[in-house]
């Protein structure tokens, strides 16, 4: 999304941030007013990336404005225009919610300068979970190494490497990103998971860490069923248009791990490891498409919740003496 929508009732003020951002990679949109604007973002959805509205504007003001933006797509870098009269307002709404804030009049450069600062600062919230960022914001020790027990989910597509070797790179992309990743990953979130990692076409979700909740394991399974059930939905959709198929497998295991930033020095990220991080890719490599296993801890800590059925062999797992039980989930109780 690389398109920007200015919103300002001003003519002149509109002209100008054209001219600022003239050599900048936008397609620059602008509207004199909230519903313009907001009609702006409904036709240009997937285009427009950026949105900077003045404040005091001729019907809906910039925050009503904004705020509607935001519910037709949450992703969009909003931002608002005000004068030094208002920064008040202004630093009110970037703390319920808004992206940040410009000051005018303004100076081109200063702008440009500014607009990146925002869209780098939300761009960074994309690749760590809500719970990550705001753990680190509110406490840095938070993300120091430690011992934690936590729930970790596996979810895998079936038989992805050989749709991928039919399908051109732009397809495999859109397959991935707008009917996988977007809608699985909004499931963990809605379930207050953790989207560790993606590696390939594989996702990891915590449960537990940084924050840890008495229900942890039950969210987990709760986010595997309604992946499932979302993936079969949108594989049939899928099937219908371009023949590419979301068959998915997971696994899950509850058990202790060592959570913390690790990594290089250029690049380090927040995860997990351990046994059950292991143990939970093993089980999402042994589910068919369509199944969820868990192990026998993860069971235990949601069976008055959860109907499940003991696979019939217990299986061998480098690093443990003895074979660990398996079971199917089936669905939640009544």
């Amino acid at each position: 999304m690389t398109g920007l929508l200015f919103i300002d009732d001003e003519e002149g003020v509109r002209r100008s941030l054209k001219r600022a951002l003239k050599k900048e990679p936008y397609t620059v949109f602008t509207a004199p007013d909230g519903n313009q604007g907001i009609n702006l973002v409904r036709k240009h959805c997937s285009e427009i990336g950026v949105v900077i509205s003045d404040y005091k504007m001729p019907g809906p003001d910039g925050l009503e404005t904004l705020a509607v933006i935001g519910s037709i797509n949450p992703e969009v870098t909003r931002i608002l225009l005000t004068g030094y009269a208002t920064m008040e307002s202004a630093i009110r709404a970037t703390n319920e919610g808004l992206d940040g804030f410009l000051t005018k009049p303004f100076d081109n450069v200063e702008l440009r300068n500014r607009i990146q600062e925002i869209m780098v600062k939300k761009r960074l919230r994309q690749f760590v979970s809500a719970q990550i960022y705001d753990e680190v914001k509110n406490d840095p020790i938070v993300m120091l190494p430690k011992k934690q027990r936590v729930t970790i989910l596996f979810c895998d597509i079936r038989d992805f490497t050989k749709m991928s070797q039919k399908a051109p790179p732009e397809e495999i992309a859109r397959f991935l990103n707008d009917y996988y990743f977007v809608p699985l990953g909004e499931i963990a979130y809605q379930y207050n998971g953790t989207v560790d990692k993606h590696i390939g076409d594989c996702m990891m979700v915590i449960y537990g860490a940084p924050v840890s909740h008495d229900d942890d394991i039950i969210r987990a399974i709760q986010t595997a069923l309604k992946m499932q059930k979302t993936s079969q939905s949108i594989g049939k959709e899928l099937q219908s248009k371009n023949g590419f198929k979301l068959n998915i497998g997971i696994g899950i295991c509850t058990g202790e791990v060592i959570t913390g930033v690790f990594g290089s020095l250029r690049k380090r990220e927040y995860t997990a490891f351990g046994m059950a991080v292991n143990m939970a890719a093993r089980l999402e490599k042994m589910a068919s498409a369509g199944e969820i296993l868990v192990n026998e801890t993860t069971y235990l800590g949601a069976s008055e919740q959860v109907v499940a059925e003991k696979m019939g062999s217990a299986i061998a797992v480098k690093g443990l003496d003895e074979p660990i039980a398996i079971y199917r989930v089936l669905g939640l109780g009544k």
